[in-house]
């Protein structure tokens, strides 16, 4: 009987669809679910789901849920962890003193300020799980769904020799928009994606064997609606040549081109995208001031007679999970240690390539070099990572105001005065989540 451990089970979206895809696989029927939360009411909510889908699907699988983390990891086969360290009162901070200083981010989870402070939060958290899992279940895999994700997958790597990797619904989700922009049935189009996470590129996109690039750059530059449905990953992609995985939302903020100044904001990431401006005021509304709605809804669903759907979704969590523990090998994209895998980027650093999972566990596959002006992007971007997470690790104040200074967006905006301001502001408001730093560190 295999055990599965979620850790940040009140992630209930989460949580309640990995478990619904888990039991759909002969292998895990009849596992342990075991979730784990800080949070007892939502812990609650996520045991009562899974007790749901288990009920409806007639599995003979068993759930769990605890507060103690240990009690939870005990014995796993597989972790899956989708936490967030601090909560939104304390990540609004993040997002909220840059705008102040004039540096405009939208979703702030990834990079930047914003992101970093989210890593340097969250790191610590992180290497605890992965020593736990050293003590408790040294064999088990480490699927991570927290932001920002190479910057957690790095820091993890680097401390321990848990296998750990990063999964990312971006790879599929945008092979699936261009099909669509296409007219291509996705069982026939085939792609190598690879680079960083949030910053990884269609190296190759092919339909029925053949590029089908010029069919993409056709659909954007002909047909207004799928130009404005991405408008940043279009610009982006017209440039370079090569298309990106992650949202236009996203990718606005990792890059020296669409947010520096509000005529551009208006321009780029305003219209159309579903990732505007007003996206961080929305996420806040929810988080903060409808958590009674969200409680209610929750409530209702969890009542509800009527039949769920038990079908598996497309994340790649549960066929990873399948894959390990004696299933079919899977082929996927995951945040792995660079080990020559992409040979312009740097050794050891956290990239995304395709990966085969086999009982083995993770065997990463080499893709080579990136074309020279995706490597610049990346490598910039990696740069900014590795010094955040060796700040994170050793709470180097100091290599923290480094990382931020190289920041694309963050540079286009601020002086390096200025850009030392504001880290030492984001300093003082996180002190209380910063252990690793010394009490009052300034840069």
């Amino acid at each position: 009987m295999a055990k599965v451990t979620f850790i940040g089970a009140g992630s209930l979206g989460f949580t309640r669809g990995l478990v619904r895809d888990i039991l759909t696989f002969s292998t895990m029927r009849d596992a342990e679910i075991a979730l784990v939360d800080v949070n007892p009411q939502r812990l609650d909510f996520a045991k009562r789901a899974t007790e749901k889908i288990i009920a409806q699907g007639n599995y003979p699988a068993t759930v769990t849920a605890t507060t103690d983390r240990a009690e939870a990891l005990d014995g796993a086969d597989a972790v899956l962890c989708t936490i967030l360290a601090g909560g939104v009162q304390v990540w609004r901070h993040d997002i909220e003193i840059p705008k102040a200083y004039g540096v405009d981010t939208n979703v702030g989870d990834t990079r930047g300020p914003s992101g970093i402070f989210r890593a340097l939060r969250t790191i610590p958290v992180m290497v605890e799980i992965v020593r736990d899992m050293e003590r408790l279940c040294p064999n088990a895999i480490l699927l991570n769904y927290t932001n920002p994700m190479a910057m957690l997958c790095r820091a993890m790597q680097r401390t321990s020799k848990i296998q750990v990797t990063g999964l990312c619904h971006s790879v599929q989700g945008t092979a699936w928009m261009l099909a669509n922009w296409i007219g291509a049935p996705m069982s026939e189009i085939d792609y190598v994606s690879a680079g960083i996470n949030h910053q990884a590129w269609y190296l190759k996109f092919l339909w029925k064997g053949q590029d089908a690039y010029p069919l993409i750059r056709e659909a954007i530059t002909s047909r207004p609606e799928v130009y404005n449905e991405e408008q940043v990953r279009n610009e982006m992609f017209l440039a370079l040549d090569y298309y990106v995985t992650e949202s236009s939302g996203h990718n606005s903020e990792y890059n020296p081109w669409f947010r520096k100044r509000p005529d551009l904001i208006e321009k780029y990431c305003t219209h159309g995208t579903g990732w505007n401006p007003g996206h961080y005021a929305y996420i806040l509304n929810e988080y903060l001031r409808r958590e009674d709605v969200w409680l209610k809804e929750t409530e209702e669903w969890l009542a509800k007679d009527e039949p769920i759907s038990l079908a598996r979704g497309h994340e790649y969590a549960a066929s990873i999970i399948h894959a390990y523990l004696g299933g079919e090998p899977y082929e996927f994209n995951g945040n792995v240690p660079n080990t020559g895998l992409i040979t312009n980027l740097p050794e050891g650093a956290c990239v995304e390539v395709p990966v085969v999972v086999n009982r083995r566990g993770f065997n990463s596959i080499h893709v080579g070099a990136l074309p020279p002006q995706l490597a610049a992007l990346n490598n910039l971007s990696v740069a900014v990572e590795e010094m955040a997470v060796e700040s994170a690790l050793t709470g180097d104040a100091r290599l923290l105001y480094h990382a931020i200074c190289y920041d694309p967006l963050t540079s286009a905006v601020l002086s390096l005065a200025e850009i030392k301001e504001m880290v030492d502001a984001m300093l003082r408001q996180n002190a209380a989540y910063l252990p690793q730093f010394k009490l009052g560190a300034a840069v």
